[in-house]
């Protein structure tokens, strides 16, 4: 049972976590997400900081005003002889010559061979993979004879830039040629004693120095579905930012290359000019496609292959690395664990952690958080790429996001569907209390100026036990409805159904500052409401309505009243004490205020009549004014009612007790009534009776099957001569035989 609460109170989690987790999964297997994977190891790149330029290798660059000086482009073998000549002086441990020439161009071909044999540490390029960007070229046929060739193809992803390393690949004859890059390198490592090692075959494992390489698999990393041919490893391009120390080639053939230039270096020649088209695009490059900077030529990437395979192998320094698959799936689980959990937990806290800053009143608590937490995965990751980890941030900030909006999503349906829930037993004000703030589940109270406004249907105890349940039920619905609607269009809160009562609040939870206006309006269209539900209760032939309504203004505390295991909100005190008080002297299609209320609206309110009453426990009699309409915004006006009577000749003899609250009183007096209407009547009592006094009368009544007593609720409103005991009631509940009968009564009364 205790697991299944937790399951319970997890719910939303257990939906939006696994849902959403698979889906960024999922969509990272087809390889949607890699372009935003890509964007976020590039921009990583960007971010990292500069470091110290790798000495051991030197560039003699073909520039742009290399070209426009010389007569002819390729340059003759007698040039290229003399530039490797004059390289060779210095003594490097290896030469790149990052330039095509499987080809003789005369003059001076005989010399370049004659340079290509006697340097054991001179390596060639070949094209060895043909593509869009040029068919396949041989390597120079000295060079190859004497394997001394590397490959100088380079790998681009879909976006066209670099990113990958190729160490080596298969041409078409199956032979494994290593690149320039990895070439030069082991050239350079050799003299340091570190010769390249395989360790496992099968899995394509082999050693340089300090370090264990592995290929790329077609799924490594962020790459989904790669194109994993050759040997190829995650580029680190360490040197692309601040370049290698270079040289153009025609001040090395004009003598003025700095000593100790080349010396025990790897020094690679490879052109550089723009118009020659060898410039390629890296995580350094920036920019619109009509305007981009961060190009690297071919020569440098190439140099910076060596610099790095040197530099692991040397100084240990680690590869890019890359988590296994179901460590990354794991990873992304976990944020989307943390995005649910931040707005899952956190969904009831906000005012309560946000409540000292204005600006902060203004953002949800769980935006912020989730916000933060975003910043913190993104600073990490790179912080993580720093110590040459690449993690998939961009799936986890996704996971993460997507998490957190699923919950966020789920909160609000499940919000509506309780507000909706709810809002049938608490108003709006009091399930948005409960929802969205920590304090609305809190027991506990405050004092506040609150206008209690209590309404009761006149009599509906009698005419219910004439109707069946069902019917009962039915109307009482269609009456609370209707009133509902008035109730909410005035912005009171309906604290409690009382039966057939209704008890709102006008100040709590929500004060605003004209509370007692709008009550006095909401009970004056309350009232004016009442004409249509009766038209409806006649259609379904049932019987009519009358409601009384009072209304108090007072200081009360408004607060959740009640235990741990049920609580409510509502106000208490002798203000709706009074409230209440003031509802039972009211009579149907009547709004009584107190004097309290008459202050707060005088300026708006009208009112027809005014009457006092002695309230038990309060030692003065208090004011009471029947309210007739309202003027100025709400301009509502209650009909008169039509105080004509009907003398009746005899007068009718009836019985009456007096109900004092609830309770009926055992005496039994003689009366008769000596005039009538449908509402009213004056009656002749036994004695003196108070105004406001509640009376059952027992009227006998004639029909074709016989004679049946009937009772007949009503209230002394007048006292019209106290020494004859004549005073004016108002019926407050008259069944239909009776209302009949009346109106038999009052069509044969002789008129005067």
């Amino acid at each position: 049972m205790r697991l299944r609460k937790q399951l319970w109170q997890l719910r939303g989690m257990l939906i939006a976590v696994p849902s959403v987790a698979g889906a960024v999964i999922g969509l990272r297997l087809l390889g949607v997400l890699q372009p935003l994977e890509f964007a976020a190891l590039d921009q990583f790149f960007r971010l990292r900081p500069e470091e110290t330029r790798d000495e051991r290798i030197v560039i003699v660059e073909i520039t742009e005003a290399d070209l426009q000086k010389a007569a002819q482009w390729p340059m003759p073998d007698e040039k290229l002889a003399r530039l490797l000549n004059q390289i060779k002086r210095q003594k490097p441990r290896a030469i790149g010559l990052d330039l095509y020439r499987d080809l003789p161009v005369e003059p001076g071909h005989e010399k370049l061979v004659q340079v290509f044999e006697s340097t054991p540490y001179l390596i060639g390029i070949q094209k060895v993979v043909g593509e869009s960007a040029g068919m396949a070229v041989n390597a120079p046929p000295t060079l190859k004879k004497n394997g001394q060739v590397g490959a100088n193809d380079l790998l681009s992803d879909g976006d066209g830039r670099i990113r990958r390393s190729l160490l080596s690949l298969r041409d078409r004859q199956k032979q494994t040629i290593l690149s320039l890059g990895t070439k030069l390198a082991i050239l350079y490592l050799q003299a340091e004693g570190v010769e390249l090692k395989t360790l496992d075959a099968k899995k394509s494992q082999i050693q340089l120095g300090q370090t264990v390489f592995e290929p790329l698999s077609a799924n490594d990393g962020s790459y989904m579905g790669l194109d994993a041919g050759g040997y190829q490893i995650l580029g680190n391009f360490r040197n692309l930012r601040n370049g290698f120390r270079s040289i153009s080639m025609t001040e090395v053939l004009e003598g003025k290359m700095p000593d100790n230039f080349a010396r025990d270096r790897i020094v690679l020649i490879g052109i550089t000019a723009e118009s020659a088209g060898d410039n390629f695009f890296t995580p350094y490059r920036q920019g619109s496609a009509l305007s981009e900077t961060g190009a690297s030529s071919g020569v440098a990437i190439h140099a910076d292959v060596a610099s790095q395979l040197i530099s692991a192998a040397l100084e240990g320094r680690p590869l890019l690395r890359f988590w296994a698959d179901p460590v990354e799936y794991g990873w992304i689980l976990g944020w989307a664990v943390v995005g649910a959990g931040l707005c899952w937990f956190g969904r009831f806290r906000g005012r309560a952690w946000n409540s000292s800053s204005k600006l902060l009143d203004k953002l949800p608590w769980t935006a912020i958080a989730v916000a933060v937490v975003t910043g913190g995965l993104v600073g990490g990751s790179y912080l993580v790429f720093l110590n040459n980890w690449w993690i998939p941030v961009a799936p986890a900030a996704i996971a993460l996001l997507g998490s957190a909006a699923a919950i966020t999503g789920y909160t609000a349906w499940s919000a509506a569907e309780m507000r909706q829930t709810f809002g049938r037993y608490l108003t709006n004000e009091v399930v948005a209390n409960l929802l969205e703030t920590p304090e609305g589940l809190k027991l506990g109270g405050e004092r506040r100026i609150i206008t209690v406004l209590i309404s009761d249907l006149r009599g509906f105890s009698a005419i219910s036990e004439q109707l069946s349940p069902e019917n009962a039920v039915s109307v009482v619905n269609l009456y609370l409805e209707a009133m509902t609607n008035v109730v909410n269009q005035y912005q009171g809160t309906i604290n409690e159904f009382l039966g057939d009562g209704i008890f709102v609040m006008f100040g709590a939870p929500v004060q605003r500052e004209n509370d007692p206006e709008r009550a006095v309006a909401c009970a004056i269209a309350m009232q004016l409401a009442m004409k249509n539900v009766n038209q409806q209760l006649i259609q379904q032939n049932l019987p009519t309505l009358e409601m009384g309504i009072g209304i108090h203004t007072g200081e009360a505390i408004a607060g959740n009243i009640g235990s741990n295991q049920r609580a409510k909100y509502t106000v208490i005190g002798n203000t709706v004490n009074l409230a209440s008080r003031i509802e039972s002297y009211t009579v149907g299609e009547q709004v009584l205020i107190s004097d309290s209320t008459f202050q707060h609206t005088k300026e708006r309110v009208q009112v027809s009549g005014k009457l006092q009453m002695r309230a038990k426990g309060i030692r003065e009699p208090l004011n009471l004014y029947e309210v007739s309409g309202m003027t100025g915004t709400y301009n509502l006006l209650l009909p008169k009612e039509d105080l004509q009577l009907t003398p009746l000749t005899p007068p009718v003899a009836v019985q009456y007790r007096i109900l004092e609250g609830k309770t009926l009183a055992d005496e039994t007096f003689q009366g008769a009534l000596l005039q009538l209407s449908q509402k009213s009547a004056e009656l002749q009592a036994h004695q003196p009776l108070e105004p406001l006094t509640n009376l059952v009368i027992n009227v006998l009544v004639k029909s074709e099957t016989g004679t049946e007593l009937w009772d007949v609720y009503a209230k002394v409103v007048e006292v019209l001569d106290l020494a004859a005991n004549r005073f004016h009631i108002r019926f407050t509940s008259v069944p239909v035989a009776v209302k009949t009968f009346f109106s038999t009564l009052q069509t044969i009364a002789p008129t005067s």
